[in-house]
């Protein structure tokens, strides 16, 4: 699958499809996104500025800018970031895949990246040009968190709700490449410092 026929899958998609926490209950999804912010808080320096990539409707941007964070939310749905808005005018929206975010963002660069479930279903290829931009986006020294999975039997997901798993080689030789430099953290997505790219 393309990272176009993704995009155009979860644009698609139920709200209740989209989130299984959705179908216990809304109060259960918007409460889940405060503790995915609260576990973001934990690693981004207070009032950074925050690019959200992947925001959906802002069940984690809302949040995190509530703790004082300028956030940017960049979806490339723009029915996502309508939701967004209508629970959160103060919250910046930006409709940009990828390929987009530097269109916006200029020469500026953001203290904080994160992507919680945008890279997991996407291709190899296509998984690692976002992180590229994502990089891109980021300040030197700046954060990055992302739902990038490692697996002894590493896979390419199949659909537009599949999962990618990546071996940890793969990943190790990506990071080189694009400039990225783990950090050790509790979350349960891979934390990333933005450094020069190997030569």
């Amino acid at each position: 699958m393309t990272a176009a026929d993704v995009i155009t899958a979860w644009d698609r998609a139920d709200p209740d499809a989209i989130h299984p926490l959705r179908r216990v209950s809304e109060e259960a999804y918007w409460e889940s996104g405060k503790a995915q912010a609260a576990m973001l808080a934990s690693v981004i320096p207070d009032g950074a500025k925050v690019l959200d990539f992947g925001c959906g409707d802002g069940r984690v941007a809302i949040p995190l800018a509530a703790f004082g964070y300028d956030v940017t939310a960049v979806d490339a749905s723009q029915r996502m970031l309508d939701r967004l808005a209508e629970r959160a005018l103060d919250v910046t929206t930006v409709q940009a895949d990828a390929e987009g975010i530097a269109g916006h963002l200029g020469r500026r660069r953001m203290d904080a990246v994160y992507a919680l479930a945008v890279l997991i279903h996407h291709s190899y290829e296509d998984c690692l040009h976002i992180i590229g931009k994502l990089r891109a986006a980021t300040k030197l020294g700046g954060i990055l968190i992302l739902d990038w999975p490692v697996s002894k039997t590493p896979t390419e997901a199949d659909s537009w709700i599949g999962v990618t798993t990546w071996s940890r080689q793969q990943q190790e030789e990506a990071c080189q490449r694009i400039g990225l430099e783990p950090v050790d953290s509790d979350l349960p997505w891979g934390v990333y410092r933005a450094v020069k790219a190997a030569a």
